[in-house]
């Protein structure tokens, strides 16, 4: 009888794989997956359907169609500045678009750094590195809060994180992106002053070169959104354009649950292996159905 129990005991160890010789597993449904690398590109002040099956931006829209769109996507507030802080500190903060106090909620920053990750906003035209102050020409300080966050403004260290957007290509260039990026086109870019087409071929120019690297191909995560929409005021701040691109995600999917930025700040803590989220985050809907289970 023991003699028995050896030898189904050996061949339970023949056939199951050793640890080094297992897989990654599959996130089960309802989990978001984990990713290395997690971007966010804002886009300016647009409707959803001037976006989506239109032919003002037609690589966002072909990456829409490509990869997963959530159709039932709103923004919090008007103007932009309570959307942005949405984002990232998980509360809208202020309604005023020229607000300059230091922010010290909790915040993605502060739970980035705790729990031993890498972040960098990339602004375009972003004075210098680690830059807090108001705007400065094509640059808008409203569309990158994160400058306006205590953990930032008040810790050298981390204002250095606050880098021009020219740094995000060598970055790429050299595999040394960090594991969150905020990435803030400047007012004509992101659309705000420029048109729709002009947004579009900046993001074909800047965004697709990253898609198409090794390293995001491998573990990383793109969402695009834009902050509010034009003329709607549906749920705060109108129906507006989201999609995430990863190679989890489902492919040409479309999402009619109702989202809106908490979600957001939600899903790029979760997917970076966060466990706890700030403010209103917290309770957000989970983007989990956007992913390969």
């Amino acid at each position: 009888m023991a003699l028995h129990r050896l030898t189904s005991l050996a061949v339970l160890l023949l056939l199951t794989p050793s640890a080094c010789d297992q897989q990654p597993t599959a996130a089960p449904p309802g989990v978001v997956p984990l990713f290395n690398h997690v971007f966010i590109v804002v886009e300016e002040n647009t409707d959803y359907a001037d976006v989506i099956g239109g032919t003002a931006m037609v690589y966002l829209d072909s990456l829409a169609g490509e990869y997963g769109l959530a159709t039932q996507y709103y923004g919090d507030a008007h103007p932009s500045i309570g959307n942005y802080f949405m984002m990232t500190v998980g509360d809208t903060i202020t309604d005023n678009d020229s607000y300059s106090s230091v922010v010290t909620a909790d915040n993605i920053v502060r739970r980035l750094v705790a729990a031993g990750k890498t972040w960098k906003s990339y602004a375009e035209d972003l004075p210098s590195v680690g830059y807090t102050g108001g705007d400065v020409g094509n640059y808008a300080r409203k569309h990158n809060v994160i400058a306006l966050l205590s953990d930032v403004v008040n810790d050298p260290a981390q204002k250095q994180n606050l880098v021009p957007f020219t740094q995000f290509a060598a970055d790429l260039a050299g595999h040394a992106l960090p594991n969150y990026a905020f990435i803030v086109p400047n007012l004509c870019n992101d659309a705000h002053d420029c048109s729709l087409s002009t947004a579009d071929a900046w993001l074909r120019t800047n965004i697709d070169p990253l898609l198409r690297s090794a390293d995001f191909q491998q573990d990383g995560l793109l969402i695009i959104t834009f902050d509010e929409a034009g003329g709607d005021n549906t749920h705060g701040g109108g129906r507006v354009a989201w999609l995430a691109v990863s190679a989890t995600s489902k492919r040409a999917y479309q999402s009619t649950r109702l989202y809106q930025h908490a979600s957001t700040l939600r899903l790029s803590a979760e997917a970076l292996g966060l466990t706890t989220f700030p403010n209103h985050a917290a309770a957000a809907p989970d983007m989990a159905e956007f992913f390969e289970p």
